[in-house]
């Protein structure tokens, strides 16, 4: 089974890169290498990182999909494994995910919200694993880089993330389903933060829809003249 590079992009992820970090040093099959890519954070980002042994690879040049980039470049892994900053492998994500590597170029399996009710996590697995299902049916498969894994080869010769807003992730994934087998692995939960709920189920949805859409324009709405706060 192969070896991976854990790529993590972060800008201002003080507040959550402990938990993911945490998460990631308790895989029972552990990462080669996890690399914290720092996309210009004014907070404690990068100590943070230092102090959990990861690798940080700086992009100072603003955009998740920049920050994506560099950190595939700069992974020495064969295969490279996705998440974010507010996010938590389960322990057994990377070996679920090694046990499907044979005959794939890329995979991708569930995720759900955490800090929520156990009724509203429970609820948001489920509809989004109904939603990767028709998505596979209809045959665009939708991996999300929050938990999404990929032959480092495979995605170079893609070309990579597109420099977009948003979305960069899904569009690599349909790009590596061009080029070979990508497997949906029902096993390899992540957990992920509600924060993008701040503002109300609807506007959430509503963005995503844009998203899959084509409109990824606002997803990221830092505004310079509030301090910094975890996340985009």
């Amino acid at each position: 089974m192969p070896d991976f590079s854990v790529v993590i992009p972060a800008r201002n992820e003080a507040a959550y890169l402990p938990a993911t970090l945490q998460a990631l040093s308790r895989q029972t099959r552990p990462a080669a290498e996890v690399i914290v890519v720092d996309n210009g954070s004014v907070d404690d980002t990068v100590r943070v990182a230092a102090e959990w042994g990861a690798r940080i690879v700086r992009c100072a040049e603003r955009g998740v999909a920049r920050a994506r980039q560099a950190g595939l470049h700069a992974a020495s892994c064969e295969w490279i494994a996705t998440t974010d900053a507010d996010s938590l492998p389960s322990p057994q994500w990377l070996e679920r995910l090694a046990q499907n590597v044979p005959g794939r170029v890329a995979l991708y399996g569930p995720m759900r919200f955490c800090g929520v009710a156990p009724a509203w996590s429970q609820l948001s697995g489920v509809g989004y694993s109904a939603f990767l299902h028709v998505c596979r049916v209809i045959g665009k498969p939708n991996l999300a880089a929050g938990n999404m894994a990929f032959s480092r080869k495979a995605a170079l010769l893609a070309g990579g993330y597109p420099m977009v807003e948003a979305y960069e992730d899904v569009i690599l994934g349909q790009e590596l389903a061009r080029l070979g087998v990508v497997a949906y692995v029902p096993g390899a939960l992540v957990e992920t933060s509600a924060r993008r709920l701040d503002k109300g189920l609807v506007p959430f949805l509503w963005q995503h829809y844009r998203n899959i859409t084509g409109h990824t324009r606002g997803y990221f709405e830092d505004d310079p003249s509030l301090p910094p706060r975890p996340g985009r």
